[in-house]
């Protein structure tokens, strides 16, 4: 496939993306940055600090008003465009709280961006109008502590919290399972018509799809349960027996989700770590 790198694609009215080029195992094709509103408009996920995205965003704003820059957290992959599309432009940035910490191994493209520095941290379930059109926040934290979904029209912009190619990665000390699954109910409830995440394609059956997921998240408890009910093991144990034919650059962040499934099992009274190893309670 060829990817469209810095073009402006129309999703639908009001709805427009720009494909930052900063393929990898985490991002898919890349990030994709989201223009909404037509007369003025909002950024959502700005992306990586590269210079021929930056420039495609400005391109893609044409000129327009611009009323806020918006991110859904802070790694590295989704906000450090935000100061300089905001110096190109004059817009404050809006979204999630700043928060700086070390990621568990080698993930250069999604290790916090330290330089975050919002004019405004929005809650959950606050609103701005853009181009006559309200957004509203909706907190998910999981991924990452602060991560941020904005509703728009129907539409969801999902960030890393739901996306239609591959699932979440929740990496302690910041990911957490328990918030994961938490965010995953809170969006059940809801009835949007679409999400837009920052990778890989559209989800287009949203309740259906976070439905799958929260499947897919109890039955690798259960499987991991099933394992230390074997014997105690250690992580990459459980890792080499839990994802077969894992790609080896997942394997580190896959690590991450298990040792997050275990704290919270942990806390749920249901496993106990012994030393670097793990046995069920």
């Amino acid at each position: 496939m060829d990817a469209p790198y810095a073009k402006l694609e129309a999703l639908e009215p009001g709805i427009a993306r720009v494909l930052a080029h900063n393929p990898s195992a985490f991002t898919y094709y890349g990030t994709q940055t989201y223009l909404i509103g037509e007369r003025e408009v909002a950024v959502v996920d700005p992306g990586p600090d590269l210079p021929e995205h930056i420039d495609a965003l400005e391109r893609a704003i044409a000129g327009r008003p611009v009323i806020a820059i918006m991110c859904t957290h802070t790694h590295r992959d989704h906000s450090p465009a935000a100061r300089p599309l905001a110096d190109r432009t004059g817009a404050p940035i809006i979204g999630c709280a700043p928060l700086a910490l070390e990621t568990v191994g080698p993930r250069a493209d999604a290790s916090f961006d330290g330089d975050y520095a919002p004019d405004r941290v929005l809650e959950d379930g606050q609103k701005l109008v853009v181009d006559g059109e309200r957004v509203t926040t909706v907190a998910t934290p999981g991924h990452t502590s602060n991560h941020l979904c904005f509703g728009y029209r129907g539409a969801l912009f999902s960030g890393d919290h739901v996306m239609g190619w591959s699932t979440t990665v929740v990496v302690p000390p910041d990911g957490d399972m328990a918030e994961y699954m938490a965010s995953l109910n809170k969006l059940r409830k809801r009835d949007d018509r679409i999400y837009y995440p920052a990778h890989g394609p559209a989800v287009t059956n949203p309740k259906q799809y976070v439905r799958h997921l929260v499947g897919h998240r109890m039955q690798r408890e259960k499987q991991i349960l099933g394992l230390l009910s074997e014997r105690p093991r250690a992580i990459p144990d459980i890792v080499a027996s839990a994802y077969p034919g894992l790609d080896p650059r997942l394997t580190i962040a896959a690590g991450g989700s298990v040792f997050a499934h275990l704290l919270d099992l942990e806390r749920r009274g249901l496993v106990q770590s012994q030393g670097d190893e793990w046995k069920a309670a």
